[in-house]
């Protein structure tokens, strides 16, 4: 089997598994705003907006992982193949999405009840978003070691 065709799922894998845990992050948390909204319809209250920025806070490890993807391109290039990175890490960041969707949906059922602790909340998905941050920033370091 030529090893080639395989060059590219390290780049592959850590854009896929990163979009898919922002996928199903920010879905889980998509239904969650929609329960609230409905709940504060219902009761002829008004439905916070505010409840869109927890929906979109997995998106971001989306970029983080392309912007290790396209770090990634560029060692693959020299002949390199990383498909460890990319699948582990991919992986790790996609987690980090899907349980900051999790935690976000939480937090739209607690703002939709009492309309209260915004700024709680978005520290906690702040916290829970460092996770991706910190894999994309290590793994960037390593990549950086092995171009070196």
């Amino acid at each position: 089997m030529d090893m080639v065709n395989f060059k590219d799922l390290g780049l592959a894998a850590v854009l896929a598994f990163a979009a898919i845990g922002s996928g199903m992050g920010a879905g889980v948390a998509g239904m969650a705003a929609i329960g609230a909204w409905k709940k504060s319809f219902a009761q002829n209250k008004p439905a916070s907006f505010m409840m869109v920025a927890f929906v979109g806070a997995p998106l971001t490890q989306t970029i983080y992982g392309m912007i290790l993807m396209n770090k990634m391109s560029e060692l693959a290039l020299t002949g390199a193949y990383v498909w460890s990175i990319g699948i582990l890490c991919g992986i790790a960041i996609g987690v980090s999405a899907l349980f900051q969707g999790k935690v976000a949906a939480v937090a739209c059922d607690a703002l939709g009840e009492t309309g209260k602790g915004f700024g709680n909340y978005i520290v906690v998905l702040g916290i829970i978003e460092t996770v991706a941050l910190f894999v994309m920033a290590f793994s960037m370091g390593i990549l950086g070691k092995l171009a070196g």
